[in-house]
């Protein structure tokens, strides 16, 4: 078993919280990660029918037959279940968990966990294996384009499965059916355009209008879509930057997928060396490097302030983090060759930025990091280390 970064920040939580929530897509490996930090725990999978119809009719009876702790696997699924849990712990008991909830739909999650169990429940993320995590067990391509298109769904790096195997069947048995569930979509063929369509505007200011007249529906259907597509972890929007510079800035969000591979199987990119003259070989590359940056972080069990930059004249700052008032700057760039125009966007944004502006950095196709005119340039094995 790959032993996962967020392992020891999951064990140091259960310590402290009687109720830890662990939140990601399907097959990400939430259960398996569950099963080996807590093997003392019975488990449960609520997604299976008769536990299921058991939690839900008889709640008491079914959290009766687990007092000594355990993991209840999807438990989106039975939201009914949630104020029993609270009724549980809310009595004197030891310190420390006794129930680990799994969840890969994070509004259902969201809204239950808040409702019932507010204070009582610590949740973290867990999103397909990080670079850090492929590269601690020598799994990580030896080329960024390689790495970018498997992707990290646990599966195809433990059981030999390939991208164009695995992931068509992935979209279609959970996205196809777990989202359209959610967004009540009957039209199939629609939906597979909707998602197509996302994948084609990774990096991409998000025009809800376009994406509509392209699929075929208004602006405020495509928004409650691509809602439903970041809370089942499926994209992610970096929002705009809103220090006041003293310039017009965009205000559109861009789209970001928060794994490449699937945004690859979506393009029908078939293989790695596909992406040498695809159009979209340097929006990817892009994505990728945002959410390496996001894993790294939420496997320290922190959920960072991401945003982009851009103002109305055209410069640009692909990532920008935010921590007690003070920025970092990130630019990145599909190439391994390095230009000077390359570093304008940061020279841009350090000049409006002044004294708020912590750190610059440049992540890039090439494996070398070093410091050019005060910028950290990092190429891309290196963002299995970086935390911004």
């Amino acid at each position: 078993m790959i032993r996962r970064c967020l392992t020891d920040k999951l064990l140091d939580v259960a310590r402290r919280a009687p109720v830890v929530t662990l939140a990601g897509p399907r097959q990400s490996g939430k259960t398996t990660l569950a099963r080996a930090a807590f093997p003392q725990f019975a488990y449960v999978n609520l997604d299976v029918g008769d536990q299921k119809q058991f939690a839900q009719e008889d709640p008491r009876g079914f959290l009766d037959r687990h007092p000594d702790g355990v993991i209840l696997d999807e438990v989106q699924s039975v939201p009914e279940l949630l104020p029993y849990i609270q009724e549980r712990v809310d009595l004197p008991g030891p310190p420390g968990c006794r129930y680990l909830l799994t969840g890969s739909q994070n509004l259902l999650l969201r809204e239950g966990v808040s409702q019932s169990l507010a204070g009582r429940s610590i949740q973290l993320e867990l999103l397909p294996f990080s670079l850090e995590e492929l590269a601690g067990h020598s799994l990580a391509a030896p080329d960024p384009w390689s790495t970018l298109w498997k992707g990290g769904y646990p599966r195809l790096h433990t059981e030999g499965w390939q991208p164009d195997e695995w992931l068509p069947s992935y979209i279609q048995n959970y996205l196809e059916r777990d989202v359209r569930q959610l967004a009540q979509i009957g039209d199939l063929s629609r939906f597979q355009l909707f998602l197509q369509l996302c994948a084609g505007r990774v990096g991409q200011l998000l025009n809800l209008s376009s994406l509509g007249n392209e699929v075929g529906a208004d602006h405020k259907t495509i928004a409650r879509w691509i809602s439903i597509l970041e809370a089942s972890y499926v994209v992610t929007l970096l929002r705009p930057h809103h220090a006041n510079f003293h310039k017009r800035l965009v205000k559109t969000p861009k789209l970001y997928f928060l794994d490449t591979g699937l945004a690859c199987s979506l393009l029908r990119i078939r293989s790695a060396s596909d992406l040498d003259t695809h159009h979209m070989r340097g929006n990817l590359f892009e994505n990728f490097a945002i959410a390496e940056l996001l894993k790294n972080r939420l496997n320290d069990g922190q959920k960072p302030s991401y945003w982009f930059w851009r103002d109305s004249s055209g410069h640009e700052v692909d990532l920008v983090s935010e921590e007690a008032g003070r920025l970092r700057a990130v630019e990145i760039k599909g190439s391994a060759t390095l230009h000077s125009s390359h570093f304008d966007g940061l020279e841009w944004f350090a000049r409006l930025a002044g004294d708020q502006l912590e750190s610059r950095h440049l992540v890039h196709a090439d494996s070398d990091r070093y410091v050019r005119s005060g910028v950290d340039v990092i190429g891309w094995p290196h963002l299995a280390t970086v935390r911004i």
